[in-house]
């Protein structure tokens, strides 16, 4: 801690990361299961940018916003996972108070920015199923570059105004964070002040980046399932369906943590509870975007199979 000239007041240089566990042992098979969690996140995320970069008939609207989708599963997981896993086996877990900040910045810019790329996403399936005729002309490049920058500007602009308005508030101790990492509820939670304007502010932002995303995907799907209704092949309906019921589950494992961390007050903050709530939607949804897609995907399958038999015919 340091102390401000001229006051009698001590102020937070550094927190203490708490972690799950303070048993050696326990944090060594943690170690093991959460390393194995992160390498296979960033492996399958990394290989469908790979397959959807090398298979130019991939080149398309839906699988430009796929690989923007697994670079932000990258970049989001990384932001907390290394830091976990060396505070596992180390024997500090501190970590100082800019590097808090900017923990906090980039893991929520990288969340809000994901979530709002879902909306872009179901904005790509609607005009696909209910514009079939039009795709090509309403998502041409530079339409889907304007829609990835300003999910982008919207999720660090917003990062910035919760990192900011969070990271303002005077900690004057304690400072040990019963969390992984520097989310935002859990520092807050120990700021030395009423929090309660703060989280009216923090609410309102979750309005705009968790209700109104939501609100806007439902919306969408309401009209592509009118869509899909219309048609009148059994065949054509599933093949339909199919191509949503990937980006439906992944919304649903992604928004519906998010929505309990960060649009309730800190009254009925529980430090255990949201830890593991927080790891299944920053580790365990980085692990499942690839599987999900992946295995749903016959095109991601045939880019896979192309380039291994490319790979195999080479040797």
């Amino acid at each position: 801690m340091w102390m401000i000239p001229g006051q009698n007041q001590t102020w937070v240089s550094e927190f203490i990361l708490l972690g799950f566990s303070s048993d050696p042992t326990t944090n060594s098979i943690l170690f093991i299961v959460f390393l194995l969690v992160y390498l296979c996140s960033v492996l399958g995320n990394g290989l469908i940018i790979m397959l959807i970069c090398l298979d130019t008939q991939l080149h398309t609207p839906m699988y430009f916003f796929l690989c923007i989708l697994a670079l932000l599963d990258m970049g989001y997981v990384t932001t907390t996972m290394p830091q976990m896993l060396v505070h596992l086996l180390a024997q500090s877990q501190t970590i100082s108070f800019a590097s808090c900040w900017l923990q906090m910045f980039v893991f929520s810019a990288l969340g809000i920015n994901e979530g709002t790329f879902f909306v872009v996403m179901a904005y790509d399936r609607y005009v696909a199923i209910c514009h079939p005729l039009r795709y090509t002309v309403i998502l041409n490049w530079g339409m889907c570059i304007r829609l990835a920058a300003g999910s982008w500007f919207c999720g660090f602009f917003s990062g910035l105004l919760h990192t900011f308005f969070t990271m303002r508030l005077p900690y004057c101790g304690p400072n040990r964070v019963n969390h992984y990492f520097c989310e935002g509820p859990s520092v807050r939670s120990l700021a030395c002040m009423d929090t309660h304007i703060i989280e009216m502010v923090d609410l309102i932002l979750s309005v705009f980046v968790v209700v109104t995303p939501i609100s806007l995907i439902v919306a969408s799907y309401i009209h592509i399932a009118k869509a899909i209704l219309k048609i009148k092949s059994t065949q054509g309906r599933c093949k339909a369906f199919s191509t949503c019921a990937s980006h439906l589950t992944v919304v649903t494992f992604f928004y519906g943590p998010c929505a309990y961390i960060y649009m309730r007050p800190n009254s009925s903050y529980t430090s255990e509870r949201d830890k593991q709530v927080s790891l299944f939607y920053n580790a365990f949804t980085a692990l499942l975007n690839p599987m999900v897609y992946s295995l749903r995907n016959k095109d991601i399958k045939r880019a896979f199979l192309k380039i291994m038999g490319h790979s195999r015919s080479d040797c």
